[in-house]
């Protein structure tokens, strides 16, 4: 029997960029062709980018999308690469008899060879939850698509497929099926990769298949695609993985479902959950920035802990060069947090002025008569002002800096400290800021290089700095029970009951609940 190399194609599509995606394919299969690959499978919906949200209920789009799916079979045959097989997800119309409400397309894995198409799968679980509205924009399918090439035979599912049971999935044993090929549109979360390899390891097991996972990878929104793709045995055994944050091409050479050898030496070594969390927030920036089309961010520096990781972290995402960091002062700043932001932009490298807010926060003061809270938040508000006209006249894209805890139980500024573009620490609460500061130190000390963010913004007491002597746990909860509480009451749904069951206070439960819900209408800004 002959050898069959599969290549497993890591991309980074753009939602809507059907040009730009079509060329993403063509590259990774001619390089997959260079190196002998017999067959090429790409990620969930490889050809328009995932998630399209609604644009699977606009009939130009799904047009649109299925000219540059014939457009790509063309070019793959007039590239002579038509003799290899090309597995690609892209949505596809329905048949006017399964069209339901809204829902006019599926979401499909089409099989390109020699220009033509040799068959379609739709997806038939449809993921309704967390960051998923498939269930209301795609019409399920209920077929599995077995293929035969150089004397295997393939089958083809997509990502939610295999999460659940039932549906097509159950019947690749019964199709005699060697390989089954996966194609994934699956955000990161910390963990998910081991979630996802035990997943795969259970369909070879019960359905006696070869596992093929392919995964998308980059940020889209508020998404990040991890790609950490995967391939196993019959026999469940780890045959080979990508990269994570990273695009790439995999090669697996398959002799039968048991029998199956990596072409060239990937890394199969799990990274820890800091470097994970690191990557991907690195990620997300990058490519927002870049896929709306900025050159450059801007962003306020307090010499705080949030700002300074921020920082960091977009110059790791697009180069210290073009960061711009600017230091705010009031009257209630100290000098160190001015003494610090100054520090970390010059250990980063990137662009640092001072501006700072007093005259014109006295200029409105003068104007009308403010008590304590509002005009620790006119504070917040000049500096937005200055941000958002420096993002104006000098086409930044403005990060805000707030983090998850912060955002959770409303202690911002809205149309302040909350105004911005894009927020990276948004998902990423006090104490995990703090872990990847030192975290992102370490491995600056472990390269030889100056640790980026000063000790100074990791050690001393947070503090927004909008009145004397203020610090953060004047008006909260440590930052180390104030997290615990929100994860068991944002995260795992937890009732207040559950947790007074694990030792909480109920009087600090009490608190951080009502500061969450009354914080809903600052969210939903």
């Amino acid at each position: 029997m002959p050898i069959v190399r599969l290549a497993l194609a890591q991309t980074n599509p753009v939602v809507g960029d059907l040009e730009g995606n079509r060329k993403q394919i063509l590259t990774a299969v001619r390089e997959a062709s260079n190196q002998g690959a017999d067959l090429v499978v790409f990620g969930e919906m490889c050809v328009t980018g995932y998630p399209i949200e609604d644009l699977a209920c606009r009939d130009s789009f799904i047009r649109a999308a299925e000219s540059s799916l014939a457009t790509l079979a063309v070019e793959l045959k007039e590239a002579n690469l038509g003799e290899l097989a090309v597995v690609v997800g892209c949505p596809v119309f329905a048949s006017p008899a399964d069209k339901s409400g809204w829902a006019i397309a599926h979401n499909a894995a089409i099989v390109l060879r020699a220009g033509v198409e040799l068959g379609r799968y739709h997806k038939h679980h449809l993921p309704n939850y967390s960051v998923f509205d498939e269930y209301r924009n795609f019409v399920p399918g209920n077929e599995l698509l077995t293929f035969e090439h150089l004397g295997l035979r393939f089958s083809t599912v997509i990502c939610e497929d295999i999460w659940q049971e039932g549906g097509p999935v159950a019947q690749i044993k019964n199709n005699n099926t060697d390989v089954t090929l996966v194609l994934n549109g699956s955000p990161f979360e910390i963990d998910k990769d081991d979630r996802r390899l035990a997943l795969v390891k259970a369909l070879a097991a019960s359905q006696d298949t070869a596992v093929a996972y392919v995964n998308l990878v980059g940020g889209q929104d508020d998404l990040v695609f991890d790609g950490d793709s995967i391939a196993v045995n019959a026999g469940g055994d780890l045959i080979a993985r990508a990269r994570q944050f990273a695009t790439d091409l995999l090669l697996i050479d398959f002799e039968s479902k048991t029998d199956a050898t990596e072409l060239q030496s990937s890394s199969t070594v799990k990274q820890d959950d800091d470097w994970q969390a690191y990557n991907a927030l690195v990620l997300g920036l990058r490519d927002y920035v870049n896929k709306n089309g900025f050159k450059s961010v801007v962003l306020g520096l307090s010499g705080g802990i949030d700002s300074a990781l921020c920082a960091v972290m977009a110059s790791d995402a697009i180069g210290a060069e073009n960061v711009f960091g600017i230091s705010m002062p009031s009257k209630y700043s100290s000098d160190h947090s001015m003494s610090d932001a100054e520090d970390l932009a010059q250990r980063l490298g990137c662009h640092y002025e001072t501006q700072a807010i007093g005259n014109l926060v006295a200029t409105f003061e003068n104007q009308i008569a403010l008590g304590d809270t509002a005009a620790e938040n006119l504070q917040a508000r000049m500096r937005a002002l200055i941000l958002m006209a420096k993002s104006n006249s000098e086409g930044h894209l403005t990060l805000t800096t707030g983090n998850k805890t912060e955002l959770a139980v409303g202690y911002s500024t809205i149309y302040g400290d909350s105004v911005g573009g894009f927020a990276p620490l948004k998902d990423v609460e006090k104490t995990l800021v703090w872990q990847l500061a030192k975290w992102r130190n370490t491995v600056a000390i472990a390269e030889g290089k100056i640790e980026p963010i000063p000790e100074n913004s990791i050690t001393k007491p947070p503090s927004a700095e909008l009145r004397p002597g203020q610090i953060d746990q004047d008006s909260l909860p440590p930052y180390e029970v104030l997290d615990a509480l929100l994860e068991g009451y944002v995260q795992r749904r937890e009732s207040k009951q559950q947790l007074l069951q694990q030792g909480f206070d109920e009087a600090t439960i009490d608190r951080v609940l009502s500061l969450v819900d009354r914080a809903e209408w600052k969210r939903r800004q």
